[in-house]
């Protein structure tokens, strides 16, 4: 998902066989998202999970702030996460006898640190189930893996799973390979493409 689009959709160009047309058109693939459903700090960077329109959970990807496009989504969002937290203080202050504890604010950040410091991608110890993405990540580019046995999904680098599940990086590269012959000549070699993304 590269290309943005509207105030909350993502989309890719893609040969599409069965899209309108027929065989060989160019298609429009668009990714809307319908919600926000969390957030994250993730090297430095704000990650937001992001529920996308006509898939189910467990199609559901963490993205970084600055390649999204729905800033009416996240300000909703942001919005109702300041009112929970709100809504906790003033519970935690009406409490007849509950003492108000400062530390709570570092007890959240420690929890973000675990977060950030359990195991990720292949670390996990879980076999790769299949691929049901592919971003850039600083330069860098990272698969979002399912796992086998769990629906949550992880970033890994390419070069891991390259090494790791070679198959699985063939099997996900082939469902994206298009090809195109030339309509000039009936004896010109057919010739592979990998569509852009």
């Amino acid at each position: 998902m590269s290309k943005m689009e509207g105030p909350s959709s993502m989309s890719r160009k893609t040969k599409d066989k069965d899209a309108p047309g027929g065989e060989g058109d160019e298609g429009e693939e668009e990714y809307s998202v319908e919600k926000v459903l969390d957030r994250r700090i993730r090297n430095g960077r704000v990650e937001y999970l992001l529920k996308w329109k006509g898939y189910s959970n467990e199609d559901n990807t963490w993205e970084p702030e600055e390649n999204l496009d729905c800033p009416d989504l996240i300000s909703e969002y942001e919005e109702n996460r300041k009112k929970r937290e709100a809504a906790k203080k003033d519970e935690r202050k009406r409490k007849p006898g509950t003492p108000i504890d400062d530390k709570k604010p570092n007890a959240n950040k420690k929890k973000h640190v675990e977060e950030d410091n359990k195991p990720r991608g292949f670390d996990r110890g879980l076999e790769p189930e299949k691929i049901i993405g592919a971003t850039d990540s600083s330069g860098e580019l990272m698969f979002l893996m399912k796992w086998k046995g769990t629906d949550e999904a992880d970033l890994v680098p390419a070069r891991q799973a390259n090494g790791r599940c070679p198959q699985i990086v063939i099997q996900f590269y082939e469902e994206r390979l298009t090809w195109h012959t030339s309509s000039h000549d009936e004896d010109e070699p057919v010739v592979a493409k990998e569509s852009t993304e």
